[in-house]
C-alpha cells in the first residue's frame, strides 16, 4: 500500500479499524467504521445530498461544495486526485476520479445511471411497481434491482461486480450475449470486451478496487446494513479512488 496517498491512508484506516474495533453505536454493524476525517457514518438528513469529497467535483456543469444538491437527473463529475461520496433518494455512490456520471428519472428515485467513463461504487434501494434500474457503460447494460454494484467504465471494456443481489449484464456488442448473476458476496465479477475474447465478450474477472467497508459506509448514508458480516475481509489489493 501506498502510505503516501491520502486516500489509499484512508482506507487502510477503516479497515484496520474495522478489524480492531468492536465498538457498537446505536447497534449498527457500521459503528466502528469512523471516517479519517472524525465523524461516525450516519443517514443523510433530508435535503443534504453530498456526505464527503475531495478535489474539483462538478454537478450539472458547476463545482460543487458540500452543500450541493444532486438530483435524479444530474451530471456528476469528477477530475483529477478529486472523489464524491453522495446519495440521491435511496441510493448511494462513491464516484472515483476521472469519472462522470449522469443519472435520469423521475424526481424520487433515479431509472438509468450512464457511466461515460470513470468508476463508481453504488448501492441501490429496492425498487417497488415493477421499476428497474440499469447501468449503462461503453460496453455493458447492467440491469439492476435492490442490490450494491461497482462499475469501472473505460474505452474497450467494462468491469462489473455485483457485490450483493441480482444483475442481467448485457453486451452492448452483441445483446445475446448476457449472463444473470445472483451474488451473495462479490461471486462473480466480470469483464465486458468490446471485442471477443476466445469468443466471449463476457469474462470472469478477479473482485477488485472497492472494499465492504465502503459498501459498509454508502449503504449506512440511506439507512441501511449491508447484507454480510464487516469481520470479512480479502487479500486482493485496494488501490486509489
Amino acid at each position: 500500500m501506498d502510505r503516501d496517498d491520502p486516500i489509499e491512508a484512508r482506507r487502510h484506516f477503516l479497515r484496520m479499524l474495522l478489524a480492531t474495533s468492536g465498538v457498537a453505536v446505536g447497534g449498527s454493524l457500521l459503528a466502528p467504521l469512523v471516517h479519517a476525517f472524525g465523524k461516525v457514518p450516519k443517514q443523510l438528513p433530508p435535503g443534504q445530498s453530498i456526505y464527503d469529497m475531495r478535489g474539483k467535483v462538478l454537478v450539472d456543469g458547476r463545482v460543487a461544495s458540500a452543500g450541493t444538491k444532486i438530483r435524479t437527473d444530474s451530471t456528476v463529475e469528477t477530475t483529477s486526485n478529486s472523489y464524491v461520496i453522495f446519495a440521491v433518494g435511496s441510493d448511494a455512490h462513491i464516484l472515483r476520479e476521472n469519472s462522470r456520471l449522469q443519472l435520469s428519472g423521475p424526481a424520487d428515485l433515479a431509472d438509468a445511471m450512464r457511466l461515460f467513463t470513470g468508476k463508481v461504487l453504488s448501492v441501490f434501494g429496492q425498487r417497488t411497481g415493477g421499476r428497474k434500474l440499469a447501468i449503462n457503460t461503453t460496453t455493458a447494460t447492467i440491469g439492476v434491482r435492490g442490490t450494491g454494484v461497482y462499475s469501472e467504465s473505460h474505452k474497450d471494456s467494462s468491469y462489473v461486480c455485483t457485490c450483493y443481489g441480482h444483475t442481467e449484464i448485457v453486451s452492448n456488442a452483441d445483446p445475446a450475449a448476457k449472463e444473470d448473476v445472483v451474488s451473495q458476496h462479490h461471486d462473480a465479477p466480470r469483464y465486458i470486451v468490446a471485442n471477443p475474447e476466445g469468443g466471449k465478450l463476457i469474462l470472469p474477472a478477479p473482485m477488485k478496487n472497492h472494499t465492504d467497508e465502503e459498501l459498509m459506509l454508502v449503504e449506512t448514508l440511506v439507512g441501511r446494513n449491508p447484507p454480510f458480516s464487516g469481520a470479512q475481509g480479502y487479500k486482493t489489493p485496494r488501490r486509489g479512488y
